[in-house]
């Protein structure tokens, strides 16, 4: 990403309004209005929609408001079958995944808002949902301390009463208390999944067998967690108002016992930090708190570099939005095709954007190697993805047996009743 399209920080609150921040200058990009949205109750759906969990103030009951990026009021109003709080979005917008207070997953369409199906991954209320990298997987974290993974196609595809929950690859109990927060990533060898929960640990986890493959043991409840761009070091949201440097265990037994070390960060939140993202290409961390404090940390000293949102009620979520050019005084322009989602001028064209000679901005060594970098990453996660659909075919090949054979034993009682 250039310099002349930063990315953005999108933070909602329990009482206040949802707000947009440019992550370099600090500068308030929009505000949208209306929304008492919980924690993790804040989802961007694609380049179209910001999309956020509400819970009525009189009435208790729940729905979701879908903003989009030129309007402070919500466009579209989606009713939901019970409150409901974490959000989760498919990148290219088309669906929409909320985590209900029975346990229960729900899969709607957007903008309609038509419920394609309910999934019912846990036994208590869904506190964390994430969608893995190749959009295969819905990943669900549970108050009752599970984790569920389920695949995206049975949310949206299947139709009935038939429960897809034989179909699900993982539900396994992973924390002793409500899980926080999860990641999906791609890990060293294969697909991983991050979590944290009230009970002060985080733990990695296999995603293709739901296996334990490390626990980091802090001193307070973690509420959120994020990775660097390499995926070897992550910072975890402390409810002491502190951020937390770990690291993920690799294979030498000096970096297994550096996975053990923590580094705490020296300025502090007056409240518990709720939310934590790495921005602008891994150089920043962006951590919100409920007392309303949002810092820009630069990441290679740990420091606070600037500091938002004094005057916020209170800070549920924050996620980061991508692919965003900006002016001054100019409105939002979303997308990597550089739509225009606002009136007036928005900035760099095209045009002026490729006239500016890319050893301007990256060297040909830098270029090379962000070249190789992604090829590795685009091999990594199509492996991954392979080792995934075969999991899922034999899931398949079991349950259309298991049809078969129950078919055969109508048949087989039809004849001797007959």
């Amino acid at each position: 990403m250039s310099s002349s399209s930063p990315e953005i920080v999108v933070t909602s609150s329990p009482d206040g309004p949802i707000t947009a921040y440019d992550t370099v200058s600090g500068t308030t990009l929009a505000c949208f209005t209306g929304s008492r949205s919980p924690r993790h109750g804040l989802a961007l759906a694609g380049n179209a929609y910001v999309a956020a969990s509400h819970i009525s103030s009189s009435t208790a009951s729940g729905s979701i408001h879908l903003y989009n990026w030129w309007s402070p009021t919500a466009l579209h109003h989606l009713p939901v079958p019970e409150p409901v709080a974490p959000l989760a979005a498919t990148p290219d917008g088309l669906y929409l995944f909320a985590g209900g207070l029975s346990g229960s997953v729900y899969s709607i369409t957007i903008p309609s808002g038509s419920i394609l199906r309910s999934f019912p991954a846990h036994d208590k209320p869904v506190s964390s949902l994430r969608i893995n990298s190749d959009w295969s997987l819905v990943i669900s974290g549970g108050d009752d301390g599970t984790i569920a993974v389920v695949p995206i196609f049975q949310l949206v595809e299947a139709s009935g009463e038939e429960s897809p929950s034989n179909l699900t690859l993982h539900r396994f109990v992973a924390h002793d208390g409500p899980v926080t927060s999860i990641i999906a990533c791609m890990g060293l060898c294969h697909p991983t999944i991050v979590s944290c929960s009230t009970d002060c640990t985080c733990k990695l986890w296999s995603l293709l067998e739901g296996r334990n493959l490390q626990t980091v043991a802090f001193p307070c409840v973690i509420s959120s967690i994020a990775l660097d761009t390499t995926e070897a070091e992550f910072y975890a949201a402390g409810s002491d108002g502190l951020i937390y440097k770990g690291f993920l265990k690799v294979g030498s037994t000096k970096e297994a016992n550096q996975s053990r070390e923590l580094v705490t960060w020296a300025e502090k939140h007056g409240g518990a930090v709720v939310s934590v993202v790495v921005v602008n290409e891994g150089k920043n961390l962006v951590s919100a708190a409920e007392d309303g404090s949002i810092y820009i940390w630069e990441i290679e000293r740990g420091q606070v570099l600037m500091v938002l949102g004094n005057d916020m009620e209170g800070i549920s979520d924050v996620v980061v939005a991508k692919g965003i050019s900006y002016g001054k005084a100019y409105g939002l322009r979303i997308g990597n095709d550089m739509n225009e989602f606002g009136g007036g001028n928005l900035g760099l064209s095209g045009k002026e954007l490729s006239s500016k000679p890319i050893k301007d901005t990256m060297g040909v060594e830098d270029v090379l190697t962000v070249a190789a970098s992604d090829r590795r990453k685009a091999i990594d996660m199509l492996e991954s993805a392979i080792r995934v659909y075969e999991r899922l075919l034999e899931l398949i090949l079991k349950e259309a047996k298991g049809c078969a054979s129950k078919n055969g034993e109508t048949e087989e009682d039809d004849m001797q009743t007959h």
